[in-house]
């Protein structure tokens, strides 16, 4: 069934499970329908982008296009002209049958077109766009008036889905499909006592200051070692910190890495720490990947009461959970993993928890039942 996967940015190597939908998703019949192309494609897919310059004529119809979207749909995103056209083009030259948005954002801008044309339009929510863009009244009746259009929705959390309906924004045809993980390569590896990881953006929804500061108290001149992978601005702060607080020898910051090498570290910890929070802006997770690989690879998680999180961590089974904030909390947690002699019954609870409720081949067949079953009963 040929799919257009609509996404914000392509190739981007850290969105594994759109990228696993590009490649996978019946059988890889797909092709791209992105806002910017980075420049890389290593999958091959027929490729349009919606963000190329524009021609003169668009160039004209621009603000008053802007201004009928807006007024009519809530949002000026939807494309037009020119551009519009050859996008209707793109879609009918590959024989496009269903069009399946990465995320709420991307359906905005396809709902309409994928309605004049007969194809259906699914999205998927995955955390920011069910979450801090809900802070706008305008994008909220944007996704109300776009709800109509759409043939269904997955989101990657439960959570997600009852933050949209308490504001309103709610479909008939809506299921709660995990990102998910290869379960196959992401397996239990032998794990180095007292080994401690966390992946991620270090930015502020992800708060590594907490999980540093919690680890110093807990782990300072124990014998266990903290390592963080992923860049973002906090990353300097984070170093700083980690000298101020005396814990350097016991941290390793390794900035981001290829998938592949985040694996290979998931295989050998014992304890993976993720102390995420809501941000400022509203903006919290969906369901962390980084949390279904670790559980996957058999790795002790703690972490929080947020977003989709506990539907994925069971405190006192697979893992061990805190509030958000509650650094001091975090740091207990720690140090009771560390005062465990035998971990071994919650590592295994981990892996099965991945294998019941994460296997991404499992949740591909999903998404594509339910497309099939929907557009077969339209």
């Amino acid at each position: 069934m040929k799919t257009a996967i609509a996404t914000s940015d392509y190739f981007v190597m850290g969105e594994t499970f759109i990228n696993r939908h590009i490649q996978h998703l019946f059988g890889g019949d797909t092709c791209v329908v992105c806002g910017r192309f980075n420049g890389e494609d290593p999958l091959g897919k027929p490729l349009f982008t919606r963000r190329a310059p524009l021609t003169p004529m668009d160039k004209i119809r621009a603000p008053f296009a802007a201004a009928i979207s807006a007024a009519r749909h809530g949002t000026s995103r939807l494309p037009f002209g020119d551009n519009l056209h050859q996008l209707a083009f793109f879609l009918r030259e590959q024989g496009v049958q269903v069009i399946l948005a990465e995320f709420g954002t991307q359906a905005l801008v396809l709902a309409k077109l994928g309605n004049d044309m007969g194809i259906p339009v699914f999205t998927y929510w995955r955390g920011t766009d069910a979450s801090a863009a809900l802070g706008s009244k305008q994008r909220i009746r944007s996704y109300r008036l776009m709800m109509p259009r759409l043939a269904g929705m997955f989101s990657v959390s439960q959570f997600l889905l009852d933050n949209l309906a308490h504001h309103g924004i709610r479909h008939p045809n809506a299921h709660v499909i995990p990102s998910g993980v290869d379960i196959r390569r992401f397996t239990p590896g032998e794990k180095r006592p007292g080994s401690f990881l966390a992946v991620g953006r270090m930015v502020e929804k992800k708060a590594p200051h907490i999980t540093l500061r919690a680890f110093a108290k807990a782990a300072q001149g124990r014998d266990a070692h903290l390592t963080f992978i992923g860049d973002g601005p906090l990353l300097d702060d984070c170093r700083t910190l980690a000298a101020t607080l005396g814990v350097a020898d016991q941290v390793t910051f390794t900035g981001a890495l290829p998938h592949d090498q985040v694996r290979e570290h998931l295989l050998t910890t014992e304890v993976f720490l993720q102390h995420s929070v809501t941000a400022k802006n509203g903006n919290t997770e969906g369901l962390p990947t980084a949390i279904q690989e670790a559980l996957a690879c058999g790795c002790i998680t703690i972490s929080t009461h947020h977003a989709g999180i506990p539907e994925a961590v069971e405190d006192g089974v697979n893992g061990l959970l805190v509030q958000e904030w509650d650094e001091d909390g975090f740091a207990a947690r720690i140090a009771q993993i560390l005062d465990t002699p035998d971990r071994s019954a919650m590592a295994r609870a981990a892996r099965a928890t991945a294998e019941a409720k994460f296997d991404n081949d499992v949740g591909l067949a999903r998404v594509e039942q339910v497309i099939r079953q929907t557009c077969a009963n339209t």
